[in-house]
Protein backbone atom coordinates (compact mmCIF):
# COMPACT_ATOMS: atom_id res chain seq x y z
CA UNK A 1 0.00 0.00 0.00
CA UNK A 2 0.93 3.50 -0.89
CA UNK A 3 2.25 6.13 1.94
CA UNK A 4 -0.54 8.43 2.67
CA UNK A 5 1.00 11.16 5.41
CA UNK A 6 -1.79 14.12 3.67
CA UNK A 7 -4.71 13.43 5.55
CA UNK A 8 -3.27 11.97 9.27
CA UNK A 9 -0.23 12.74 11.35
CA UNK A 10 1.42 9.39 11.96
CA UNK A 11 2.76 8.31 15.41
CA UNK A 12 6.42 9.18 14.90
CA UNK A 13 8.94 8.01 15.53
CA UNK A 14 8.26 5.11 12.54
CA UNK A 15 10.03 1.98 12.75
CA UNK A 16 11.09 1.78 16.12
CA UNK A 17 10.73 -0.19 19.16
CA UNK A 18 8.86 1.60 21.71
CA UNK A 19 8.97 -0.26 25.51
CA UNK A 20 5.28 -0.40 26.73
CA UNK A 21 6.06 -3.16 29.38
CA UNK A 22 7.62 -6.00 30.49
CA UNK A 23 8.25 -8.28 27.17
CA UNK A 24 6.35 -5.62 25.63
CA UNK A 25 6.91 -3.36 22.74
CA UNK A 26 4.85 -1.58 20.18
CA UNK A 27 6.24 -0.32 16.67
CA UNK A 28 4.62 2.41 15.18
CA UNK A 29 4.84 2.03 11.49
CA UNK A 30 3.76 4.98 8.06
CA UNK A 31 0.23 6.01 7.38
CA UNK A 32 -1.03 3.60 4.62
CA UNK A 33 -4.28 4.30 2.49
CA UNK A 34 -7.01 2.18 2.23
CA UNK A 35 -9.34 2.02 -0.75
CA UNK A 36 -13.34 3.05 0.38
CA UNK A 37 -16.49 3.67 -0.93
CA UNK A 38 -15.43 7.58 -0.71
CA UNK A 39 -12.11 6.63 -2.43
CA UNK A 40 -9.00 6.50 -0.31
CA UNK A 41 -8.62 6.59 3.75
CA UNK A 42 -5.52 7.34 5.53
CA UNK A 43 -5.05 4.90 8.49
CA UNK A 44 -1.77 4.89 10.95
CA UNK A 45 0.25 1.15 11.39
CA UNK A 46 0.86 -0.03 14.67
CA UNK A 47 2.88 -3.43 15.43
CA UNK A 48 2.65 -5.20 18.76
CA UNK A 49 5.64 -7.69 20.03
CA UNK A 50 5.85 -10.00 22.86
CA UNK A 51 8.50 -12.22 24.51
CA UNK A 52 7.72 -15.32 25.30
CA UNK A 53 8.59 -16.89 28.37
CA UNK A 54 10.79 -19.29 26.52
CA UNK A 55 12.90 -15.72 25.19
CA UNK A 56 11.07 -16.37 21.43
CA UNK A 57 9.33 -13.29 20.45
CA UNK A 58 5.28 -13.71 18.72
CA UNK A 59 4.73 -10.44 16.38
CA UNK A 60 1.46 -8.92 16.04
CA UNK A 61 0.21 -7.33 12.81
CA UNK A 62 3.92 -6.70 11.09
CA UNK A 63 4.49 -3.21 9.92
CA UNK A 64 6.90 -2.54 6.95
CA UNK A 65 10.45 -3.77 7.73
CA UNK A 66 13.32 -1.96 7.80
CA UNK A 67 17.23 -3.00 8.18
CA UNK A 68 17.40 -1.02 11.80
CA UNK A 69 14.04 -1.86 13.00
CA UNK A 70 15.22 -6.08 12.01
CA UNK A 71 18.35 -5.35 14.01
CA UNK A 72 16.68 -4.19 16.99
CA UNK A 73 14.14 -7.01 16.97
CA UNK A 74 17.07 -9.69 16.19
CA UNK A 75 17.97 -8.33 19.33
CA UNK A 76 15.13 -8.70 21.57
CA UNK A 77 15.51 -12.78 20.52
CA UNK A 78 14.23 -14.87 18.36
CA UNK A 79 11.29 -14.02 16.04
CA UNK A 80 9.29 -17.48 16.19
CA UNK A 81 5.97 -16.61 15.55
CA UNK A 82 4.00 -14.30 12.99
CA UNK A 83 0.27 -12.93 13.43
CA UNK A 84 -1.59 -11.90 10.66
CA UNK A 85 -5.20 -10.91 12.61
CA UNK A 86 -7.32 -10.51 10.12
CA UNK A 87 -7.58 -10.10 6.10
CA UNK A 88 -6.98 -6.52 6.35
CA UNK A 89 -3.66 -7.13 7.99
CA UNK A 90 -0.69 -8.88 5.78
CA UNK A 91 0.46 -6.32 3.78
CA UNK A 92 4.36 -6.38 5.29
CA UNK A 93 3.99 -10.37 6.17
CA UNK A 94 5.82 -11.46 3.42
CA UNK A 95 8.73 -8.90 3.78
CA UNK A 96 8.86 -10.79 7.78
CA UNK A 97 8.65 -14.26 6.31
CA UNK A 98 11.72 -13.72 4.16
CA UNK A 99 14.07 -12.21 6.50
CA UNK A 100 12.59 -14.78 9.46
CA UNK A 101 12.58 -17.67 7.48
CA UNK A 102 12.48 -20.07 10.76
CA UNK A 103 8.86 -18.00 11.99
CA UNK A 104 5.93 -19.99 12.00
CA UNK A 105 3.02 -17.35 10.43
CA UNK A 106 -0.80 -18.00 11.79
CA UNK A 107 -3.44 -16.20 10.82
CA UNK A 108 -7.29 -15.34 11.00
CA UNK A 109 -9.83 -17.53 9.05
CA UNK A 110 -9.96 -16.05 5.27
CA UNK A 111 -5.96 -14.21 5.35
CA UNK A 112 -5.04 -17.57 3.64
CA UNK A 113 -7.34 -16.03 0.39
CA UNK A 114 -4.52 -13.24 -0.06
CA UNK A 115 -1.66 -15.45 -0.20
CA UNK A 116 -1.18 -15.13 -3.43
CA UNK A 117 -1.44 -11.51 -4.34
CA UNK A 118 0.43 -10.93 -0.75
CA UNK A 119 3.51 -13.13 -1.31
CA UNK A 120 3.57 -15.17 1.87
CA UNK A 121 2.22 -18.47 3.28
CA UNK A 122 0.02 -19.08 6.49
CA UNK A 123 1.09 -22.08 8.44
CA UNK A 124 -1.82 -21.95 10.79
CA UNK A 125 -5.08 -20.93 11.04
CA UNK A 126 -6.18 -19.44 14.34
CA UNK A 127 -9.16 -20.75 16.50
CA UNK A 128 -10.32 -19.62 19.67
CA UNK A 129 -8.15 -21.91 21.12
CA UNK A 130 -4.19 -20.71 21.70
CA UNK A 131 -1.65 -23.09 20.13
CA UNK A 132 0.13 -24.72 23.20
CA UNK A 133 3.50 -22.11 21.89
CA UNK A 134 1.92 -19.19 23.66
CA UNK A 135 -1.80 -20.33 25.80
CA UNK A 136 0.09 -20.00 29.01
CA UNK A 137 0.92 -16.20 28.09
CA UNK A 138 -1.53 -15.48 25.39
CA UNK A 139 -5.04 -15.99 25.39
CA UNK A 140 -7.17 -15.41 22.07
CA UNK A 141 -10.76 -15.28 21.05
CA UNK A 142 -12.04 -14.78 17.25
CA UNK A 143 -14.51 -12.26 16.57
CA UNK A 144 -16.20 -14.08 13.87
CA UNK A 145 -17.86 -12.00 10.64
CA UNK A 146 -19.03 -12.70 7.05
CA UNK A 147 -16.40 -10.62 5.34
CA UNK A 148 -13.59 -10.50 8.39
CA UNK A 149 -12.89 -12.65 10.98
CA UNK A 150 -10.83 -11.05 13.67
CA UNK A 151 -8.19 -12.73 16.74
CA UNK A 152 -8.16 -10.66 19.45
CA UNK A 153 -4.83 -11.47 22.01
CA UNK A 154 -4.51 -11.17 25.66
CA UNK A 155 -1.25 -10.55 27.48
CA UNK A 156 -1.86 -11.95 30.51
CA UNK A 157 1.45 -11.23 32.55
CA UNK A 158 0.81 -7.26 31.35
CA UNK A 159 -2.48 -7.23 31.01
CA UNK A 160 -3.09 -5.95 28.06
CA UNK A 161 -5.76 -6.43 25.06
CA UNK A 162 -4.41 -6.53 21.51
CA UNK A 163 -6.46 -5.54 18.82
CA UNK A 164 -6.67 -4.20 15.18
CA UNK A 165 -9.50 -3.00 13.25
CA UNK A 166 -12.44 -4.16 16.04
CA UNK A 167 -11.69 -0.94 17.82
CA UNK A 168 -10.31 2.09 16.51
CA UNK A 169 -9.77 5.59 18.12
CA UNK A 170 -8.47 8.25 16.33
CA UNK A 171 -7.15 11.51 17.68
CA UNK A 172 -8.53 14.57 16.30
CA UNK A 173 -5.63 16.83 16.48
CA UNK A 174 -3.88 14.17 14.20
CA UNK A 175 -6.83 14.23 11.60
CA UNK A 176 -5.58 16.95 8.36
CA UNK A 177 -9.07 17.81 7.20
CA UNK A 178 -12.63 18.56 8.39
CA UNK A 179 -13.55 15.94 5.80
CA UNK A 180 -11.67 13.21 7.69
CA UNK A 181 -12.80 14.30 11.23
CA UNK A 182 -16.56 14.18 10.49
CA UNK A 183 -16.32 11.00 8.78
CA UNK A 184 -14.64 9.22 11.64
CA UNK A 185 -17.17 11.16 14.40
CA UNK A 186 -19.70 9.42 12.10
CA UNK A 187 -17.99 6.19 11.73
CA UNK A 188 -17.72 6.09 15.76
CA UNK A 189 -14.02 6.30 15.62
CA UNK A 190 -13.01 9.30 17.12
CA UNK A 191 -11.27 9.78 20.35
CA UNK A 192 -12.00 9.71 23.26
CA UNK A 193 -15.06 7.54 22.07
CA UNK A 194 -13.51 5.07 19.81
CA UNK A 195 -15.18 1.69 19.22
CA UNK A 196 -15.39 -0.74 16.64
CA UNK A 197 -16.54 0.98 12.91
CA UNK A 198 -20.33 1.41 12.04
CA UNK A 199 -19.73 0.29 8.54
CA UNK A 200 -17.56 -3.29 9.83
CA UNK A 201 -20.33 -3.83 12.48
CA UNK A 202 -22.51 -5.19 9.39
CA UNK A 203 -20.16 -7.70 8.47
CA UNK A 204 -20.90 -9.45 12.06
CA UNK A 205 -24.55 -9.14 11.38
CA UNK A 206 -26.28 -12.92 12.08
CA UNK A 207 -23.10 -13.83 14.17
CA UNK A 208 -24.63 -12.24 16.94
CA UNK A 209 -24.25 -14.75 20.21
CA UNK A 210 -20.89 -15.36 18.79
CA UNK A 211 -19.56 -12.22 18.51
CA UNK A 212 -21.41 -11.30 22.05
CA UNK A 213 -19.54 -14.18 23.50
CA UNK A 214 -16.41 -13.21 22.07
CA UNK A 215 -16.82 -9.68 23.78
CA UNK A 216 -17.33 -11.44 27.10
CA UNK A 217 -14.40 -13.33 26.87
CA UNK A 218 -12.91 -10.27 26.48
CA UNK A 219 -14.04 -7.51 29.42
CA UNK A 220 -13.83 -11.30 31.54
CA UNK A 221 -9.47 -10.94 30.64
CA UNK A 222 -10.51 -6.94 32.95
CA UNK A 223 -7.73 -5.41 30.72
CA UNK A 224 -5.88 -2.99 31.91
CA UNK A 225 -4.54 -1.24 28.78
CA UNK A 226 -5.46 -1.80 25.05
CA UNK A 227 -3.45 -1.84 22.27
CA UNK A 228 -4.86 -0.45 18.89
CA UNK A 229 -3.73 -0.57 15.43
CA UNK A 230 -5.19 2.20 14.36
CA UNK A 231 -5.29 5.00 16.67
CA UNK A 232 -4.93 6.30 19.75
CA UNK A 233 -3.96 3.28 22.39
CA UNK A 234 -5.81 2.72 25.64
CA UNK A 235 -3.75 3.34 29.04
CA UNK A 236 -6.76 4.51 31.57
CA UNK A 237 -10.49 2.49 32.57
CA UNK A 238 -9.31 0.40 29.67
CA UNK A 239 -12.45 -2.61 30.94
CA UNK A 240 -14.62 0.21 31.52
CA UNK A 241 -13.68 1.66 27.70
CA UNK A 242 -13.70 -1.79 26.05
CA UNK A 243 -17.33 -2.17 27.42
CA UNK A 244 -18.61 0.98 25.78
CA UNK A 245 -16.84 0.12 22.77
CA UNK A 246 -18.45 -3.35 22.65
CA UNK A 247 -21.86 -1.83 23.96
CA UNK A 248 -23.63 -2.58 20.36
CA UNK A 249 -22.75 -6.43 20.79
CA UNK A 250 -25.09 -6.34 23.72
CA UNK A 251 -22.53 -6.82 26.35
CA UNK A 252 -23.23 -6.10 29.64
CA UNK A 253 -20.21 -3.97 31.60
CA UNK A 254 -18.11 -5.98 33.83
Amino acid sequence: MPRDDAGMEPYRPLDVLKPVDDGLWIVDGPIVSMRYVVGHLPFPTRMTIIRLPDGGLWVHSPTVLTDDLKAAVEALGPVRWLIAPNRLHWMALGAWQAAFPEAVTHAAPKVELKAADGGFEVDAVLTDTAPAAWTGAIGQVLVPGRFMTEAVFFHRTTATLIVTDLIENFERDRLRSRFLTLLMWVGGVLHPHGGTPRDLRLTFLGRGAAVKAAAETMLGWAPRRIILAHGRCIEEDATAVLAHALAWTGVKGH
